[in-house]
């Protein structure tokens, strides 16, 4: 199999070299691919900071030692970075991705962002509603201000493709209407992503399926014994106790983890290099005409819906989430709505910002959990927020 002189990269991966550029033209830098161009500004930007604050599962008050946003595109960063090598992919494009996926994800995860999205429909029923991949790819091209010529932090083409990992039809159509030709047309037109966005789709759901078993058992709404009902765990567990019969605890379950994981990650490894090789991928040009090419075999993809199965009925649905989430989707609601009423409670540079409900969406959306609760405790009191610690912390 060829591979591209001096790189290591198969030729359907993607090479910097044959970027398709960014939507403002810069000089390249020397001794710096484009994609590693791409990482650094993700690293530095306003909004990657902010993700140390953002909800992955538990919010963020509720203990140090649970994933946040940025943890979780760490871990994503890392698994996408070993297995693109295995892969003969670009690792620079799968960092950055992987990197800066969640960057429009709003306060509070998944119950933040359907509080917004209600917010915004209920608000205007004809517009888009919210998605927090659509905003990732807002937040990189308009809302960071990092440059004196452009809004945002003009990443690569192959960079925003991978980032807008997930779209609704109405949605990239809007974004084709505005940059034809561009990242939406995909969606449009049904066709596949580079590898690397294939590859990082994957590491995310790989990630968080391993993350939130820890998170979930340390935090005490999910009990050991209910994960041996899932086969594919009890198997791991069945393989661990048979090579170290004295394992107990956190560190059983970590082995348990990490070997789970593991099979995971081979499995994807050989699943994905059999179907490259079944289609004769002359180039990254070839990758869109053809099938999801990056993803694991039926065998695992099964075990990972049984997973995400559980995860969503014993983690998710718990009874202490779902109350939590009640919370602050009120809380969201709330703000949302005193903005509408009264923009000026918003810094000057949003309050005089237009379209108006686009600016209050940017807003909350951008916010970290600690000063969402902070920012309705400061217009509504702390009745609702002082909730929250009651509630959620096991301790």
């Amino acid at each position: 199999m060829n591979t591209l002189s001096g790189t290591g990269l198969a030729p359907y991966a993607s090479a910097p070299e044959r970027s398709r550029g960014c939507r403002h033209p810069e000089p390249a830098v020397p001794g710096q691919t484009v994609f590693q161009r791409d990482r650094d500004r993700v690293v530095h930007s306003t909004a990657f900071r902010r993700l140390a604050y953002k909800t992955q599962v538990f919010l963020n008050h509720e203990g140090d030692l649970f994933r946040t946003r940025i943890t979780h595109s760490l871990e994503v960063a890392q698994l996408a970075r070993s297995i693109a090598r295995s892969l003969r992919l670009n690792e620079d494009l799968c960092e950055v991705i992987s990197l800066a996926h969640d960057l429009g994800h709003t306060p509070f995860g998944h119950a933040g962002q359907h509080a917004l999205d209600d917010c915004v429909r209920e608000a205007d029923p004809s517009s888009l509603g919210f998605e927090h991949n659509a905003q990732s790819l807002r937040v990189v091209d308009h809302l960071e201000e990092r440059c004196l010529t452009h809004d945002g932090l003009n990443l690569s083409f192959e960079a925003r493709e991978g980032i807008l990992k997930h779209c609704s039809l109405r949605h990239a159509q809007a974004l084709e209407a505005a940059e034809p030709g561009g990242v939406a047309l995909r969606f449009i037109q049904r066709t596949r992503p580079g590898l690397e966005a294939q590859l990082c789709n994957v590491a995310d759901e790989l990630a968080y399926n391993a993350h939130d078993i820890d998170d979930g058992v340390r935090a005490g709404l999910l009990e050991y014994a209910q994960l041996l009902e899932l086969p594919f765990f009890e198997r791991f567990h069945r393989q661990v106790l048979a090579e170290h019969p004295q394992a107990d605890g956190r560190r059983l379950l970590f082995e348990v983890i990490r070997r789970m994981l593991s099979y995971q990650v081979d499995d994807l490894i050989s699943a994905s290099n059999d179907r490259m090789a079944r289609h004769e991928l002359r180039d990254a040009t070839d990758v869109a005409r053809a099938p999801t090419l990056v993803a694991c075999g039926d065998e695992v993809s099964a075990h990972s819906v049984q997973l995400k199965a559980f995860l969503r009925h014993q983690l998710y649905q718990h009874p202490r989430v779902v109350a939590a989430n009640d919370v602050v989707r009120q809380v969201l609601r709330d703000l949302f709505q005193a903005y509408v009423d009264a923009p000026e409670q918003m810094p000057p540079s949003h309050a005089a910002r237009v379209p108006r409900q686009l600016a209050i969406t940017d807003y909350i959306a951008g916010m970290t959990d600690r000063f969402a609760l902070r920012e309705h405790a400061r217009l509504f009191g702390d009745q609702l927020t002082s909730q929250l610690p009651r509630q959620l912390l096991p301790f």
